[in-house]
């Protein structure tokens, strides 16, 4: 018999069917289907047709037995074979809540997770699938309906406008009449291009729209008010047909969205987990970060407000400190609930920055840029994912998925890896914000180096003459255990990845570009070097601290080894690498040592000892007690504190060969620490750099100093930014420095030699014996 013939039923069952059964389409069919070969009844559980699935009073679903549908005799059912009865598959109240709050936190559960909720639900792992699917279809769906309504609204209320535009008859401005075709004035042409212009944009946004389905915000929520001292005017300006960005929106914790978006009753979809589904899933996550954005732009514009409650005063007039009974009570956690053992870093600074706003977000929003003006703080940066690159070709609406390790000058501090988004938007006319806050914090949580970056940021307004005021916000949450105790007062202050040091760090890097454009700045006038050496030595001394920080942090820049020696202090980390087929390095076996101590001692007056030539002998073991003259000095500040130094050992009267060594070396200071970094480096390579060669092919191994202010555990008072006791603050005058000692040594120059333990006591000596004499030149030990 052909499979879609039909069998004729048995005239025993045939009279037993209800006729008002069999004249429903969907049960007639699915009698067809479970009718066998013999014309007998087959069992209708184990053919199961889709228009059986309903859905229960609570929002789950059920599946209705064989019973329900057909009015067979008791003798008939007990001469059958006895059927498989198919019990209700209702969702309890509580397995619903429990969905619906796991759903808050995690939108997309992976297979642990689901296989968790069913043990714990008593469900199965696949009812548990389909339900998140069918909860976020449901969830898209009304957005995609919220959306519609909205955009519908303000399609009929320009509608509204044209109609009037074009019933006003066009008047003349000098005599009042009525113009005729062809006498349209200048600033009326001006307006009808603008229109076209605004027009066209408006389809452009509009067509962003179907890309993120988000509640678009009222200018009425804009956090923004007029009474604000920063006097913000709030423009129209909308980031993919979103709204205001410094709109409030209601959201729960984790990344889902607002209750107030979502209606109380589920709808019911079926869909199979196939590509439409995953596309689907894609959307919806933009749509969250576009949502996580907006409120974190939104408690950031709060946080940097000059007069907020959000802030209170350190003791003695030091740091603002964050209230965070006040904080609590004006935020939701937009990233969950702070995991247990976590501490809360808090601060905010503010202060004129010799760059304009324009510049600074253009520097921001490009990880490469970023991190050349950053380079003792962000180790690494790369964007993951361009969500919006803004509109009418400026930053204003950009928004995307980076992902950066940040870092502090001490192998004794761990590099913190966040994955983050980064929002930028123009409230007017050289009013700028940009906020950052993280994503993927619970995949984070399970990090040694745990870190969740809070919504923290930039508030950029330009004052005039290439000068902007910034407002710095830094907020994070962050697992302390992993920090040396003898760091943790220093980071727990706030100093170590804080709004000063951000703030302060960027003021240095934009004073060093300015200085370096003007025309009154340069080397010694003697020195012969081209305008173009200058820059080829300076971007050389730049990589030279680019590799010292890394060395020191052991970023994911380059793969260290790390190596555990019984005879080398705890404290004291040892890494090595293989250098081959880098031009910017010698190749071979690479030894990298470093540690951090705590010294008595005055930071600028460490600075000042280790930055001077001619003391250079009483510390520098390679320089065999012979004085260091300087060949070369190129100027990146006024205050000459920030120099980039060429350095010679040996008599000042002494011809230099074409075998002599110098030391290139740069030095800065500011008020957030300073770093003294150096590098061997042979005569050749460098005339050919101060002639016009390209410093990428410089070998270079640089060691160094880094100092930080500050005092270690159990040295003075608390400085808890968490609302503990302590003004918050660390004393710049206070009278203790942290120095970090990092050398590099090429031990082997065979990439594929063994590492001797001989090489690793030689570089854990060197460190020892250069503690001690800088203790001794300073009168310390």
């Amino acid at each position: 018999m052909p499979s879609n013939a039909v069998a004729k039923p048995p005239p025993l069952l045939t009279p037993h069917i209800s006729k008002s059964k069999l004249s429903s389409p969907a049960i007639s069919h699915s009698v067809k289907r479970n009718m066998n070969g013999d014309g007998e009844m087959g069992l209708i559980g184990d053919t199961f047709d889709e228009a059986f699935l309903g859905r229960d009073g609570d929002g789950g679903f059920e599946t209705r037995s064989p019973s329900d549908n057909f009015d067979a005799s008791e003798e008939d059912r007990e001469a059958e074979e006895p059927p498989k009865k198919k019990r209700y598959h209702r969702h309890t109240p509580r397995q619903i809540q429990e969905l619906e709050a796991f759903f808050k936190e995690y939108p997309h559960p992976d297979e642990k997770q689901r296989s968790e909720l069913s043990r714990k639900l008593g469900l199965e792992s696949r009812q548990i699938k389909f339900w998140f699917q069918n909860r976020r279809t449901q969830m898209k769906m009304q957005l995609e309906r919220h959306e519609n309504v909205m955009l519908k609204q303000e399609n009929e209320k320009l509608q509204i406008e044209y109609n009037n535009l074009r019933a006003m008859d066009p008047m003349c401005n000098n005599c009042g009449r009525v113009a005729l075709p062809g006498e349209v004035s200048f600033e009326q042409n001006q307006l009808k291009i603008e229109n076209a212009r605004l027009r066209e944009e408006l389809c452009r946004v509009s067509s962003l729209t179907s890309k993120f389905f988000v509640k678009p915000l009222s200018q009425s929520d804009n956090p923004l008010s007029t009474s604000s001292k920063l006097a913000l005017a709030v423009g129209r300006n909308e980031i993919c047909g979103l709204g205001n960005v410094g709109a409030t929106m209601p959201m729960p914790k984790g990344l889902g969205l607002g209750d107030s978006i979502l209606s109380t009753s589920p709808v019911v979809t079926l869909m199979k987990p196939e590509m439409g589904v995953i596309e689907n899933e894609m959307q919806v996550d933009r749509s969250m970060f576009v949502n996580l954005a907006l409120i974190a732009m939104d408690e950031l514009i709060k946080l940097a407000q000059p007069d907020s409650s959000l802030w209170v005063k350190g003791l003695n007039g030091g740091n603002d400190v964050l209230n965070h009974l006040e904080y609590t009570r004006t935020f939701r956690g937009c990233i969950g609930i702070k995991p247990t053992g976590f501490v809360t870093e808090a601060t905010r600074e503010t202060d004129v920055v010799i760059i304009n706003s324009l510049s600074l977000v253009e520097t921001l929003m490009d990880a490469n840029r970023w991190v050349e003006m950053f380079p003792s703080i962000i180790a690494r940066a790369s964007t993951v994912d361009v969500i919006s690159t803004g509109l009418n070709g400026n930053k204003n609406g950009a928004l995307q998925v980076m992902h950066a390790e940040f870092q502090v000058l001490s192998p004794l501090v761990p590099i913190r890896p966040i994955k983050f988004l980064r929002f930028c938007k123009q409230y007017a006319e050289g009013v700028w914000a940009v906020v950052d806050v993280s994503v993927d914090a619970g995949s984070e949580g399970s990090n040694l180096n745990a870190c969740r970056r809070l919504p923290s940021g930039y508030l950029i307004q330009d004052v005039g003459n290439g000068c902007s005021k910034v407002t710095c916000v830094e907020h994070s949450e962050y697992d302390d255990n992993y920090v040396h105790q003898l760091f943790q007062p220093f980071v727990n202050s706030g100093m170590a990845f804080g709004a000063r040091r951000s703030l302060v760090s960027l003021q240095r890097q934009c004073e060093s570009l300015a200085v370096l454009v003007s025309s009154d700045i340069s080397g010694e006038e003697n020195s012969g070097i081209t305008s173009g050496g200058k820059k080829n030595m300076i971007r050389l001394a730049q990589r030279m601290i680019d590799n010292f920080c890394n060395a020191v942090c052991a970023s994911s820049v380059r793969k260290w080894d790390k190596l555990r020696v019984g005879d080398v202090s705890e404290d004291v980390r040892v890494l090595t690498r293989k250098s081959m087929n880098d031009p910017g390095e010698p190749a071979g076996i690479v030894l990298s040592a470093a540690t951090s101590v705590w010294l008595p001692v005055d930071r600028q007056k460490l600075f000042d000892f280790l930055r001077d030539e001619q003391l250079r002998s009483e510390w520098d073991i390679l320089s065999h007690g012979a004085p260091m003259h300087e060949m070369l000095q190129i100027a990146k500040s006024r205050d000459g504190r920030n120099c980039v130094h060429l350095l010679r050992a040996g008599a000042i009267d002494v011809d230099v060969t074409e075998k002599s060594m110098l030391i290139l070396q740069e030095t800065w200071h500011d008020n957030s620490g300073s770093m003294i970094v150096y590098a061997p480096v042979e005569l050749p390579s460098i005339a050919e750099v101060m002639n016009g060669g390209d410093p990428a092919y410089v070998a270079l191994l640089p060691s160094g100093f880094a100092i930080l202010p500050g005092f270690p555990s159990g040295h003075g008072g608390s400085h808890n930014c968490n609302g503990m006791p302590g003004n918050g603050n660390i004393d710049d005058d206070a009278v203790g420095s942290f120095l970090t000692v990092g050398f590099q040594i090429l031990v082997n120059r065979l990439p594929a030699a063994k590492l001797t333990l001989e090489s690793v006591q030689t570089v854990n000596t060197l460190i020892a014996c250069t503690i001690q004499k800088i203790k001794a030149a300073l009168k310390l030990a």
